[in-house]
Formats: C-alpha cells, sequence, structure tokens
C-alpha cells in the first residue's frame, strides 16, 4: 500500500506504509531523546539550585547570633523551599544578608557583587548551567524592591522572589530533596 502526499516546491512523493512507519518511529525516538534531555537538563538544575542552597546555608551557624535569630526561627529557616514558608521575619532578611556577607556576595551597598554570585554559584558541580540565570533572577528581584531602605526587610523580599522565580521556572529544590541531604550529611558524620 502507498501513501501520496505533496512534499516541499509542489513534487508529488509516493511512500509505502512500512517507510512512512519507519519515519514515525524514528520521529518519535527523536521526540523521547529531546523530552528525556530536557528533563535530565531539569534535575540537573533542579540538583545544582540544592547544592547551591545548601552550601549557602553552611553560613548560617555564623549569621545565627548576629541576625538575631531564635532557635525556633533558626528551624524554621531551614524549611525556605516549602510552599508554606512564611517572609514575614526581619530576621531572617538580616540573617540572607550575614550570609551573603559571609561568602562575599554583596557590595558595600548591601547590593549583589554579580561576578562574586557567579563564581560562587558555579562553584558547585554543575553550577554553569544555573549561575547565569540565578544572577539574572536576583537582579531582577532587586530592582523592584530597590526603594527599600532597611536592608534586611529589603533582602528578605529579594528572597521571596527568588524563590517564586525559581518555582515558576522550575529550578526550586524540593524539601524532600533537601532533607534526604541532609540525613545523608548527619549519617556521615
Amino acid at each position: 500500500m502507498h501513501i501520496t502526499r505533496q512534499g516541499a516546491g509542489g513534487t508529488i512523493q509516493s511512500l509505502d506504509v512500512c517507510q512512512v512507519e519507519r519515519m514515525e518511529r524514528k520521529m518519535l525516538k527523536l521526540i523521547g531523546i529531546l523530552l528525556c534531555s530536557l528533563l535530565a537538563g531539569s534535575l540537573a538544575t533542579v540538583e545544582v539550585m540544592k547544592d547551591v542552597t545548601l552550601g549557602f546555608g553552611e553560613a548560617l551557624k555564623y549569621c545565627r547570633e548576629e541576625s538575631q535569630l531564635s532557635e525556633e526561627q533558626m528551624e524554621e529557616f531551614f524549611h525556605f523551599w516549602r510552599d508554606d514558608f512564611k517572609f514575614n521575619l526581619r530576621e531572617i532578611g538580616c540573617a540572607i544578608r550575614c550570609m551573603s556577607h559571609h561568602f562575599n556576595l554583596l557590595t558595600d551597598s548591601h547590593r549583589m557583587h554579580h561576578d562574586n554570585t557567579d563564581k560562587f554559584i558555579k562553584s558547585f558541580p554543575n553550577g554553569e548551567l544555573l549561575s547565569q540565570k540565578m544572577v539574572t533572577l536576583i537582579h531582577e528581584c532587586e530592582k523592584q524592591f530597590e526603594s527599600e531602605e532597611d536592608h534586611c526587610w529589603r533582602i528578605l523580599r529579594i528572597a521571596e522572589c527568588f524563590k517564586t522565580g525559581c518555582k515558576q521556572q522550575g529550578i526550586a529544590p524540593t524539601m524532600e530533596m533537601i532533607m534526604a541531604e541532609f540525613i545523608m550529611e548527619s549519617e556521615s558524620r
């Protein structure tokens, strides 16, 4: 059995059913490969975000006193990526500011230091996959809250904006990923 169709430039092509089926299988394989590579890329960026989150979180132990976080607030801070995390405590913004200073990610005017932030993200395995996206996202969030004079409140609002942007772009780690990593780290100690 043959199928006739009009090709490019008006030419008539005649294909048998076997040729059509082979073409369909090739197309499905190609689509499958494309979807797998997109999914793998997406999972890779989520994995990078998890690593950056945990690496950034290492500074919290140095910043607890300076930011005046209570033990309960510090515990809550570990749930940053949960959907119900509340961005209503100035102390959380102060902690993020302190943590950013710890890694030299802020300028003297408490704005993101683009080069240092880029290098910090790239210091993690596959960080180059996300560094530019993260820097751009943080910068866009900074511009939205430029008028906030209190550095802690402004940085808290930027963090909330950043989290929302990460979730929208599908690069936010799940709490399950974060908790699994905490468990693995605590068991290895």
